[in-house]
């Protein structure tokens, strides 16, 4: 019996080869495995980079968010990846969450939670541990500052008023939004969020700063304590 050849991405039609078809109909008509395939580049004795980039995609449950989670470690142990590709995916994801960040911070106002919550996502809602984060903003509630609080573990962070406080006093703030995220997808406020944000908020009013919002992130949605009226 014959050996049968195992076909190539260079075997293909060229209308059908991932990197050809991104230059002839740009980067929307190519799937996410097919992009993935581009930065993977090449395959194995057994599966060509498309099949690689659509197991890869599996192990993810087809949700690039969850993809987004896993470190190098656990990319580089996938077959047909290895250190130099599972860094090549890592940067090319984290350039889109610096994408997404630089336009939340083009943002002219923060006026609605929804821009909060994009601005804190791009920082914080990959994390797999637990982070705290707050933002400075001026009179008319355009970015001053943002700054990291904390970082805990998968089930709790650490708020520290005073270091909030004394900062938005430093940038000459006139109100504050703080963020931190849940790394288990539940957007519900713990007794311990709402303790916090009406500590903060006490304590600000006392400097005449304004607690404008405290928003739980998650990579799927947001608990806003505006939004909810807990604030």
């Amino acid at each position: 019996m014959m050996n049968q050849q195992k076909s190539t991405i260079k075997d293909w039609a060229e209308d059908d080869r991932p990197r050809e078809k991104l230059f002839k109909k740009g980067p929307r008509a190519l799937s996410n495995a097919e992009l993935l395939a581009i930065l993977i580049r090449t395959g194995t004795a057994k599966s060509n980079a498309l099949e690689v980039a659509r197991t890869l995609l599996k192990e993810a449950k087809d949700n690039l968010n969850q993809l987004a989670q896993f470190d190098v470690h656990k990319l580089k142990k996938m077959e047909g990846l290895g250190p130099a590709k599972a860094v090549t995916i890592m940067a090319a994801l984290e350039l889109g969450n610096r994408r997404n960040m630089e336009m939340a911070i083009e943002l002219p106002q923060f006026t609605t939670s929804q821009k909060a919550y994009d601005f804190f996502k791009s920082l914080i809602g990959d994390c797999t541990q637990e982070e705290a984060w707050f933002i400075t903003l001026n009179h008319a509630n355009k970015l001053k500052g943002y700054y990291s609080l904390s970082k805990g573990g998968k089930t709790g962070t650490v708020i520290d008023i005073r270091l909030i406080l004394k900062q938005a006093l430093y940038d000459e703030a006139s109100a504050i939004i703080l963020a931190h995220n849940h790394p288990s997808g539940n957007i519900n406020p713990s007794e311990q969020d709402k303790n916090i944000t009406h500590k903060l908020k006490n304590s600000a009013q006392l400097l005449d700063i304004s607690l404008l919002d405290h928003i739980i992130v998650t990579q799927t949605g947001y608990y806003s304590f505006a939004d909810e009226g807990t604030l």
